[in-house]
């Protein structure tokens, strides 16, 4: 079963949503910018590497809607 990450990514992808997963990319990216310099007692290094994880996702969809929209054939 897909994540949820996928399949909202998966939705943005169909809608043409080019937008919508530049958002999402950016809000990811702020996240992770933030919890990398984030320093104490505390161990970020999952949730760094769940946000990593989305991140590589967004990115793959934001290749699939370039594809799509260039005519290029599509592969999953």
């Amino acid at each position: 079963m897909p994540s949820a990450i996928e399949q909202i990514v998966d939705a943005y992808v169909r809608l043409k949503n080019r937008r919508g997963l530049d958002e999402l990319m950016m809000h990811r990216q702020r996240l992770a910018v933030d919890l990398k310099s984030r320093s104490g007692k505390f161990d970020f290094s999952l949730p760094i590497d769940k946000i990593d994880e989305e991140i590589a996702i967004i990115e793959a969809g934001l290749t699939r809607l370039a594809a799509d929209a260039s005519g290029a054939p599509r592969f999953r």
